[in-house]
């Protein structure tokens, strides 16, 4: 399946239940900023019956079991008497949110406790329903913990970011309802209405011991760079139009020779939007070009090939919406007794390396717009009969230079990001947990990616909007011309120099709301 063909549905829903079915990301979207309400539902319920009582009964058969009645980590051989354990799990939320610099966004967080909530439901981790409605409830008020954005290695889940959402719950550390001022987390629960979670055996280690902040900004970041992959093609369609380049590169025979399915589905779409331009037969004959820079007649290349990235992390943050990333898990057989196995699936690998892939695609697609830009933009090229930087008085007016030097530095900064974090190991706990994935910090690499790719777009688009109304009255296909309409509802034509900076995050907000995309049409 290529990324384009994945559907930008709505969740259209007044309320998500949850019943530990895996989520979409639509719907993580839907909570985490759109605040559609969250309920438990009877099956769900059900399962975290389940899985608690299967924890009781092992509470009494005098074992060790890790992080219920011993301590964690390097910590895991120290066992902890039956009247200390309540204390065990406050104590483990209160020293591990250990988060430093600014807040997580509220989106983000929100995300975040949806993802905990839906996975505890799936009745493995052995908490009670209360912990859940904890959770559910505080979603519904709006109460936003406050949330460090570093401080996870992204192996034994992500503890520090999660700690301190539990310590909100708890009633300790800050939060907020909304957008309001911070204030410490028992006034904004009291201001809510809601009560402190008491925590019991083993619920501390389950709130905190998996995957959820990372998994949740991907879920979130899937949403984003699908209207972004959209906004990518309108400008790369606009831009041919644009530099009056030709559309013989798409022809479906080449593509089909290649067999890349990203690199189809790329070409496909770039004519259905060119279909019925009047720009690009207007210089089929006596145009002195043989072929066209390879940042025009390889966007089926390089674009497919991201989009092909982008369809491997939905798939694998698809799997990660509906998986259980506890440690240890607490399974209740039918006919046997239950059994508390440790393992390792709060490590974040699974989603660590798709985030830093997304960071790659995601710098390809701004590196190929932003070499679009300096081409439409130089004016080398005689035959696209465009004056320098788009000026409406060369020299008196310098256009859009500049715009193409904020492109060129938001690439330069993608090329960093594009640094994978997964592929560096720091060992912590003493050497017990002695590899670690870092994926927190590959999906604050990626959605710092995506924001920069955005930029660069909505400047193609500025340029390449522009650029076709100077060849009027020809007219690109009718999916770009109703894209320069959208663009035109906030961003004027240049008519006279004026600072580009409020037209480039105007174009951005479009992209954001999915407002420049072949759908609106």
């Amino acid at each position: 399946m290529s990324f384009l063909a994945r559907p930008l549905s709505e969740f259209t829903r007044s309320s998500l239940p949850l019943d530990g079915s895996p989520l979409s990301p639509a719907a993580v979207e839907a909570v985490a900023r759109r605040a559609v309400k969250v309920e438990l539902a009877p099956a769900g319920r059900t399962k975290i019956d389940a899985g608690r009582r299967a924890l009781e009964s092992l509470l009494a058969d005098g074992l060790p079991h890790y992080g219920i009645n011993t301590g964690f980590g390097s910590f895991s051989r120290q066992r902890i008497s039956d009247d200390k354990l309540r204390d065990l799990q406050r104590n483990l939320i209160r020293s591990h949110a250990a988060g430093v610099g600014q807040p997580l966004p509220a989106d983000v967080v929100r995300a975040v406790m949806l993802l905990l909530g839906a996975s505890l439901t799936r009745g493995l981790s052995g908490v009670r329903p209360v912990v859940v409605e904890s959770l559910i409830a505080a979603l519904n008020a709006n109460v936003i913990p406050r949330v460090p954005e570093v401080g996870s290695v992204g192996a034994s889940g992500d503890l520090a970011p999660l700690a301190h959402i539990v310590l909100a719950l708890i009633g300790e550390g800050e939060a907020r309802i909304g957008d309001g001022p911070w204030t410490s987390a028992a006034d904004s629960l009291r201001a809510a209405n809601l009560p402190p979670l008491s925590l019991e055996a083993k619920e501390g280690l389950a709130l905190i011991n998996g995957t959820h902040l990372m998994a949740a900004r991907a879920a979130l970041l899937l949403r984003d760079t699908r209207r972004l992959a959209d906004a990518a093609l309108i400008a790369g369609a606009m831009s041919i139009d644009a530099c009056r380049a030709t559309d013989a590169f798409l022809d479906p025979r080449v593509h089909e020779a290649r067999r890349q399915p990203g690199q189809k589905a790329v070409a496909a779409a770039l004519l259905a939007l060119l279909d019925g331009s009047t720009i690009i037969p207007s210089h089929r004959e006596n145009d002195p070009r043989v072929q066209d820079p390879y940042s025009l007649r390889c966007m089926p290349q390089v674009l497919g090939a991201a989009f092909d990235a982008m369809d491997f992390v939905a798939a694998r943050v698809d799997d990660e919406l509906g998986a259980v990333t506890d440690n240890p898990l607490v399974f209740a057989g039918s006919n046997a007794a239950a059994e508390i196995i440790s393992a390792g699936n709060f490590h974040g690998m699974p989603v660590a390396i798709p985030l830093d892939l997304l960071a790659i695609a995601l710098a390809h697609v701004a590196g190929i717009s932003e070499r679009r830009v300096y081409h439409m933009l130089s004016a080398f090229d005689k035959e696209a009969q465009l004056p320098p930087y788009l000026s409406p008085d060369p020299g008196l007016h310098s256009g859009l230079m500049i715009a193409q030097y904020t492109a060129a530095a938001c690439c330069n900064e993608l090329i960093g990001l594009a640094n994978p974090a997964s592929v560096a190991n720091l060992s912590t706990s003493a050497g017990v947990e002695d590899y670690n994935s870092f994926g927190p910090r590959s999906a604050a690499k990626a959605a710092r990616a995506c924001e920069l790719a955005t930029n660069v777009i909505a400047i193609e688009l500025l340029a390449a909007a522009e650029a076709v109304e100077r060849h009027r009255p020809l007219r690109s296909g009718k999916p770009v011309e109703h894209a320069i309409q959208q663009i035109r509802t906030t961003v004027p034509s240049l008519t006279a120099d004026r600072p580009p900076a409020p037209d480039i995050a105007a174009i951005a907000r479009l992209i954001d709301a999915g407002a420049l995309s072949s759908d609106h049409a």
